[in-house]
């Protein structure tokens, strides 16, 4: 493996949208010694902004800064205890009014699921689901803002392939970011975290009960004949990231 031709410590943005892998993969990633990790930091100022309706709604805004300025130092602010910084992010929660300067300063990374998958599996927790909600397009705005005008091409995982051969997927990341893999990603203890953020209480139960990547299994959900035309989108938008991923 080369040496890494990013600055250290490596700060990993992660880009996810719901629906996918994102909780697990961050339990891979603070398995490792070196790395600390962050659960969506801009999911509070989300909240603020939109007004949205969702669990806990009040208790995270209280708890979480609302500033997204707050939020980038945070995110760029020296590390102490660890040499990688890994950040879990929803893409969704990057409204316009995001800048994305700061986005030259992370590994920029994105994790992406087949928008079938995800569009019936939301469906079953909220069934009026829209495009803004499932952020296939704020992710691929975000993996053209990188691509366009940061100085390395983002690692594209699919989260298939990661629940397929995760040792694979996870050494060919590391190698790709300049670090070296470890096992330790492969497996993590049961339970909560201290970093988890306060809604793992409503959305974490499955996580923590593993201990590691879960097998693949194919679904076969029915999709609604309303959201044809969404999936048609988010195809073509998750198609263009596809010819980029890793494997």
């Amino acid at each position: 493996m080369s040496e890494s031709k990013f600055a250290k410590p490596v700060y990993i943005a992660m880009w996810s949208g719901p629906r996918n892998i994102s909780t697990a993969m961050m339990r891979s990633w603070e398995n490792r010694p070196d790395t600390q990790v962050v659960d969506e930091p801009f999911y509070s100022f989300y909240l603020d902004q939109t007004g949205l309706d969702h669990p806990m709604a009040a208790e995270i805004i209280d708890a979480y800064p609302c500033d997204a300025a707050t939020v980038i130092a945070e995110l760029t602010a020296p590390l102490t205890d660890a040499t990688v910084f890994y950040q879990k992010h929803m893409t969704h929660h990057m409204l316009p009014n995001v800048p994305l300067g700061w986005l030259d300063q992370m590994v920029n990374c994105f994790l992406i699921r087949d928008p079938r998958e995800v569009i019936t599996s939301y469906i079953k927790v909220r069934p009026n689901v829209t495009l803004e909600d499932i952020g296939f397009k704020q992710q691929i705005d975000i993996f053209h803002h990188v691509r366009h005008h940061v100085d390395h091409q983002p690692a594209v995982i699919d989260s298939r392939d990661v629940l397929e051969n995760p040792e694979l997927i996870l050494g060919l990341l590391c190698d790709k970011i300049g670090i070296p893999f470890l096992p330790e990603m492969l497996s993590w203890p049961a339970g909560p975290r201290e970093s988890d953020g306060i809604w793992a209480q409503h959305w974490y139960s499955t996580v923590e009960k593993s201990t590691a990547f879960a097998p693949y299994k194919p679904k076969s959900d029915p999709l609604p004949d309303h959201l044809r035309p969404m999936l048609a989108e988010c195809e073509r938008y998750y198609e263009e990231m596809a010819q980029f991923k890793l494997g």
